[in-house]
């Protein structure tokens, strides 16, 4: 890889390696650590890809095995306060909607992000993670029921709710 196409790809994918990196780590630093060994890997990497999608499938698929060498360390951080997170999307209920994903299990999460944020295909999410495609689809389906699930929880929370029982019907 010659010097101008390096300096290409690091244009062209390195926000994209860093969101993906911090969206499994839900770290800043840790984040950017990743993104700078993913960056040194491309750096040394001294064969040559296919198309530019072999390039950038590539480098998600070095920044998911690199996260997740992150998060077996013993020195992992175990809790993450999302505070701390800065948010990409813009309206509040956007904002409520990615906390929730951010709040899934990294197994949902990361094919939740992949497919609705990066614009995956299924196979491409699979072959990312190093999953099979039905996985992907099962893991995809029941993170949506999660989420789901967990929006509709806060919707209750923030109505008033009266049980029939409680209140009399002579009223």
């Amino acid at each position: 890889m010659t010097k101008e196409d390096f300096e290409q790809a690091v244009r062209e994918h390195a926000n994209t390696v860093y969101r993906v990196a911090r969206h499994a780590l839900k770290d800043r630093g840790e984040a950017e650590d990743v993104t700078q060994i993913v960056l040194l890997r491309l750096y040394q990497y001294s064969g040559t890809f296919q198309s530019p999608e072999h390039l950038k499938r590539w480098l998600l698929r070095v920044t998911v095995n690199e996260s997740r060498k992150v998060l077996r360390s013993v020195w992992r951080k175990k809790i993450v306060p999302l505070e701390d997170w800065d948010s990409p999307v813009e309206g509040p209920e956007e904002t409520g909607l990615l906390e929730e994903v951010m709040a899934l299990e990294a197994k949902y999460r990361l094919p939740i992000y992949l497919y609705y944020y990066e614009g995956l295909s299924v196979q491409e999410v699979a072959t990312t993670l190093g999953a099979n495609v039905s996985t992907i689809q099962t893991r995809l389906q029941r993170a949506r029921e999660k989420l789901r699930r967990s929006l509709s929880d806060e919707e209750k929370e923030g109505t008033p709710y009266v049980r029939s029982e409680i209140v009399p019907k002579s009223l």
